[in-house]
């Protein structure tokens, strides 16, 4: 088959972000090119011109499109003939930094995969919202644990009525690496996480709360309604939350009690969600992706397992694994099937052919918007004392 269907060719990345010490700016890189459909061929690496310069060998990204920063790289980009300069953005900065770049590479012309949170705050996100529908470019979010098959096993069972009505969904977030003020250390990651100016109004909530929330809204579908939270700081001297608890009801009637830490002892990754309908119920942990429980009362309790060709297996879940049954996929994996869906809208778009923007298999600019409304309306509930706050956002999908 052709690279990219009728575009027969890879797609060309610029990375922004990801210099020394990063963290998801290698994840994204990793990703993106693990199907063979994009190079990356050019990068601002970091907001340090020196640091951007050096990191690029590191990423094999030539001196001279290693750029010293994402306005250089989009006007050099541009003076570039068409079939050499790059067909998007992924951008893998602090959250402060993901709307200036992510909206001038849209109107610029060019593709863009943001990282989550989409932005600083919700005027932001909202402000992006108008820019993608004027620039007509594809725009991905990569809450990337949408890409996992068994999350998207569950996601075909319930939206195909396999577990009845959803009546409850329980999401948690547990992470335990800032239970010490690691922010006063030359931690990177924890320094920018807890610095409102460049994480936004949330901390935890921003960074792990958002995932789970999206999680839940891409499993079952189920239209927000309200919310009520409470979030707490028991670091002392941190400025933002590193914990939280969330109660969400929506449309249907159905429950969501969501639970995010950044200070659990122990806990490393631990994103697990159940889901309760009316006919059974599931289950499924991040920490241990290839496996997924569904129950039902009177019956033996079913592991499904990542195996592809099997007949249980539904055809979105069959079709986001790689290798044989048995063999582990994890995180890279995951978040290359959010690329993946993605590169196929702009294999399409780069060929002048229409392509799907808002009913996406992967998280666009509406869930960017909501996942931007989720925090404000988290934060502005825990500001008063868990009052019940509206969580539906016109730009939501439907």
């Amino acid at each position: 088959m052709a690279t990219n269907g009728d575009l027969n060719r890879k797609l060309r990345m610029a990375l922004v972000g990801g210099g020394s010490g990063a963290f998801i700016g290698r994840v994204h890189a990793t990703a993106a090119v693990l199907d063979n459909r994009a190079a990356l061929v050019a990068g601002a690496l970091s907001s340090n011109p020196e640091r951007a310069k050096a990191s690029a060998p590191d990423y094999d990204i030539p001196e001279a499109r290693a750029y010293t920063s994402y306005q250089e790289l989009i006007e050099k980009e541009l003076a570039l003939p068409e079939d050499q300069r790059i067909d998007f953005v992924s951008v893998a900065t602090p959250n402060h930094m993901h709307f200036p770049v992510a909206k001038a590479a849209l109107e610029a012309g060019f593709n863009v995969m943001c990282d989550k949170p989409m932005t600083l705050d919700l005027a932001q996100a909202e402000e992006l919202y108008e820019t993608v529908q004027k620039s007509g470019a594809v725009f991905a979010v990569t809450h990337n644990y949408t890409g996992y098959p068994l999350v998207r096993q569950a996601r075909e069972m319930i939206l195909n009525g396999d577990l009845g009505e959803i009546n409850a969904i329980r999401v948690q977030y547990i992470q335990g690496w800032l239970r010490t003020k690691l922010e006063d250390t030359e931690q990177k990651q924890a320094a920018w996480r807890s610095d409102p100016a460049k994480s936004g109004a949330a901390g935890a909530y921003g960074d792990i709360g958002t995932h789970a929330y999206n999680l839940g809204r891409f499993m079952t579908g189920l239209l927000p309604d309200k919310v009520s939270t409470n979030l707490a700081t028991f670091v002392e001297g941190r400025r933002l939350d590193d914990y939280g608890t969330t109660v969400i009801r929506y449309e249907n009637g159905a429950l969501c009690t969501l639970t995010a830490s950044q200070i659990s002892h122990g806990r490393e990754n631990d994103l697990t969600i159940e889901i309760d309908g009316t006919k059974a119920a599931l289950s499924w942990r991040q920490e241990n992706p290839n496996e997924m429980i569904v129950r039902q009362n009177g019956e033996p309790h079913k592991i499904y397992t990542r195996a592809p060709g099997a007949s249980f297996m539904k055809p979105l879940a069959d079709a986001s694994c790689r290798i044989p049954a048995g063999h582990p996929e994890g995180f890279f994996e995951a978040f290359a099937n959010v690329y993946r869906a993605a590169y196929d809208a702009m294999a399409l778009r780069a060929t002048g052919k229409d392509f799907e923007k808002k009913d996406t298999i992967y998280p666009n600019i509406h869930d960017g918007v909501e996942g931007m409304y989720f925090i404000q309306q988290c934060v502005a509930s825990s500001q008063q004392d868990g009052a019940w706050l509206p969580l539906k956002h016109e730009a939501a999908r439907r």
